[in-house]
């Protein structure tokens, strides 16, 4: 069965780093873009970053531009978040998302979600 397996929240201190790690597995991985979400409490989810396929293009929410960095490695089926300088504000549950779309078929997976807290 399709599983994405995240791992490395926790809580950082205001100005620290952490990275998320995605590892995907029941699919074909390196067809799909990967993405990362975040829901903070009482906030609609907003995504954070996104990566193609083979790795070639990335995007980023404003917010986190310059200080986040998405990677993903497809002999591994894992996708990555570097979060540096981390803020109060990027508090949230952060989430790993897979998705796939073509003229025939749209296809989209999401992980549990991993809680990283930022606070002093």
């Amino acid at each position: 069965q399709v599983q994405l397996v995240e791992s490395g929240g926790g809580l950082v201190q205001p100005g620290g780093s952490l990275r998320l790690s995605c590892a995907a597995s029941g699919f074909t991985f390196s067809s799909y873009a990967m993405s990362w979400y975040r829901q903070a409490p009482g906030k609609q989810r907003e995504l954070v970053a996104t990566i193609t396929s083979a790795g070639g293009n990335t995007n980023y929410a404003a917010s986190v531009k310059g200080r986040f960095t998405i990677s993903r490695d497809n002999a591994k089926n894992t996708v990555y978040l570097q979060m540096n300088g981390l803020k109060p504000e990027d508090t949230a549950v952060y989430y790993c998302n897979a998705r796939y779309d073509s003229t025939w078929s749209a296809r989209a997976y999401w992980g549990q979600g991993t809680q990283v807290t930022v606070s002093a």
